[in-house]
């Protein structure tokens, strides 16, 4: 199933399926743990809205061998961990919005697929971890590089919380709708031109062993929200760098799951 939320009309939150007609949304009654039925009602006017409000948003780095080479950093040990502020969360098509206040023109657009918890991880191991997802999504993991590399410390909080800076969409999708999340095409797309693209088979890091680390002596709250790395291409990465502009348009579009996409935006100070 593909579960998403709306706004309706009267801009009250419904959990949704799409119908296959534009603009229209099948609504869904029941929770990440109990899994969602079908109301039979229609909302042919619905908005789409970030498909979840996360409990935590943890995010992996350097989970790519390519994307580790293309920066220059070791391939790591042990997973990257580091974490982004829940409201930085926004839904498809809303803008991505160029810090102004704590300046940043070096802000990059990084593909992600995101796994959503149904309920609470501790301890679990890489046999029965995805046992604990409730889907599968679109994540842009968007990073003000200036302020990840230079100006704080090289802590990556700061650079990636900023609102706006966690896209998610258009949908999550159940497993058994996506068998095989092991091996799904991913690709990133900057005014329609492809900067990313690879396969979540190149993860160093694969989602059950994410799963087994980050749960280890640590309770993964449910609805929680896990971003688990980008491939190579960033903007960072490139000569020259490639920063995100106003007017810009990003797009993450993952195998079985859907395209997110996003515009930019300047905002004032």
């Amino acid at each position: 199933m593909r579960i998403g939320r709306i706004a309706d009309e009267h801009d009250e939150v419904h959990h949704a399926a799409p119908t296959g007609d534009p603009g229209a949304f099948a609504l869904l009654e029941g929770s990440w743990a109990g899994g969602f039925q079908p109301t039979g009602r229609i909302v042919r006017t619905g908005r789409l809205l970030a498909p979840i409000v996360p409990t935590a948003v943890y995010a992996i780095g350097l989970n790519y061998d390519d994307h580790a080479l293309e920066t220059g950093a070791p391939v790591p040990d042990y997973p990257v961990l580091f974490m982004k502020n829940i409201r930085a969360v926004t839904g498809p098509g809303e803008p991505i919005r160029l810090p102004r206040k704590l300046r940043s023109d070096e802000v990059d657009s990084e593909a992600e697929l995101a796994v959503v918890l149904s309920r609470d991880c501790l301890n679990v191991n890489r046999t029965t971890a995805l046992d604990h997802v409730a889907g599968f999504t679109c994540a842009n993991d968007v990073s003000a590089r200036d302020w990840q590399l230079r100006r704080s410390g090289r802590q990556w909080c700061r650079a990636k919380s900023f609102d706006t800076f966690c896209p998610l969409g258009p949908w999550i999708v159940t497993p058994d709708e996506l068998p095989d999340p092991l091996h799904l095409a991913i690709t990133g797309r900057l005014n329609g031109r492809v900067m990313q693209q690879s396969n979540t088979a190149r993860m160093i890091f694969d989602l059950p062993a994410l799963l087994e680390f980050l749960s280890a002596d640590t309770t993964l709250p449910a609805g929680s929200v896990i971003l688990t790395g980008t491939p190579h291409g960033v903007g960072m990465a490139r000569r020259p760098p490639v920063w995100l502009q106003p007017g810009d348009t990003v797009s993450v579009e993952i195998e079985g799951i859907g395209t997110l996409e996003n515009p930019v935006v300047e905002v004032a100070a």
